[in-house]
């Protein structure tokens, strides 16, 4: 049934990619033929300046855009993260070639905070500043995680996986002998007590400029690496992060591919979480294995029942953004950047656009 199934999802997305069917954004006048479901499909500019990627976005009608708040982007290296001035260039930049900033994925560091240490106020100060300078510029939604000084780690960038595709991968015997950080070892309750300092400092102000702030979880998902311990590792702990701060700016970054290799029910999350509208962006992606032994896979081939992921989306009424993510390197496509190849993207953005079509047309 699942072979079948992903035979007719993968007939779809061929159909769906690089054609000229789109979905709803502000750029011009939706064509007829569209569905009726509307989803801000975007793709990630993290590496500065990407005139092909760009191109193909246009082509393929994907006018959302997400990036980081670092000035290098724009060739502004000595100005601050959070200031106006950098964030302005930013945006105006993809506005000149037809994109939409709809997410900061990146903002300005928050290390000292989520660790606790001397000098969080001033970096919560900043963060708070880069909010009121993105809601200036229009744009609301903020992707952050907690995972301090060791971030979205792999142990493998170029396993082999189908068809000799370069897929990332992480095995925890590779890293669970490596040493303690300089700050020794951090206990879970700590990173919360951590959490609820930021939490307390920036959500009011949130509220006040309708900003969302979309929490990443922690990749991988597992307990502790190098003695900092990861606390958003579960579906339960982001029960936690909603309760800690009940408020409209508190939500997630549903990254799929995560929360699969939490071992979590991906139809179940979606549906618990998008029925509190706590889902504010989606990163679109699949994996192979468990927490401790995983590979990043193409989009129809991980555990995870895609048509079901993406028909609960539906259900639950979420219209925001939703990229492709860390998706394999194909033949003739460079690896320089693991995970966001451009010929890997492309794939998975027709399949992403035929799972769109076929749940709509079933409404």
């Amino acid at each position: 049934m699942k072979s079948s199934r992903r035979n007719f999802i993968q007939k779809s997305a061929a159909l769906a990619t690089l054609s000229t069917l789109g979905l709803k954004t502000t750029a011009k006048p939706l064509p007829s033929n569209l569905p009726d479901w509307n989803i801000d499909l975007s793709l990630a500019y993290f590496f500065g300046y990407q005139p092909q990627k760009m191109q193909l976005a246009r082509q393929m009608n994907v006018l959302g855009a997400v990036t980081s708040a670092n000035p290098s982007i724009v060739g502004m290296r000595e100005a601050k993260s959070w200031e106006y001035e950098p964030l302005a260039a930013i945006k105006n930049r993809f506005e000149q070639e037809g994109l939409q900033l709809k997410v900061v994925e990146g903002p300005p560091s928050l290390e000292k905070t989520k660790l606790g240490l001397d000098g969080r106020d001033e970096e919560i100060g900043h963060f708070i500043t880069f909010m009121k300078n993105i809601a200036r510029l229009g744009i609301r939604i903020v992707c952050y995680n907690w995972m301090p000084v060791i971030s979205w780690h792999r142990s493998k960038i170029d396993k082999k996986g189908r068809g000799d595709a370069l897929v990332t991968a992480f095995d925890y015997e590779d890293v669970k002998d490596q040493p303690l950080t300089e700050y020794g070892e951090v206990s879970a309750e700590k990173m919360w007590q951590n959490m609820e300092y930021f939490l307390k400092a920036v959500i009011p102000e949130a509220e006040k400029l309708e900003i969302r702030l979309a929490l990443h979880p922690d990749d991988p998902p597992i307990p502790s690496i190098r003695g900092i311990s990861r606390i958003m590792i579960s579906v339960d702990a982001f029960k936690r992060l909603i309760d800690l701060y009940p408020s409209p700016s508190n939500g997630i970054t549903f990254c799929q591919g995560t929360f699969a290799t939490m071992g979590e029910d991906i139809p179940s999350a979606i549906e618990y979480f998008g029925k509190r509208n706590k889902i504010f962006f989606v990163h679109f992606r699949d994996i192979r294995g468990t927490k401790w032994n995983f590979e990043e896979t193409f989009h129809d081939e991980g555990i995870t029942d895609m048509y079901l992921a993406m028909k609960k989306y539906h259900e639950t009424g979420f219209t925001g953004p939703m990229r492709p993510d860390h998706v394999p390197t194909m033949a003739g496509d460079s690896n320089e950047h693991p995970g966001y190849s451009i010929i890997g993207t492309l794939y998975a953005l027709g399949y992403m656009r035929g799972l769109i079509e076929a749940i709509s047309k079933a409404y």
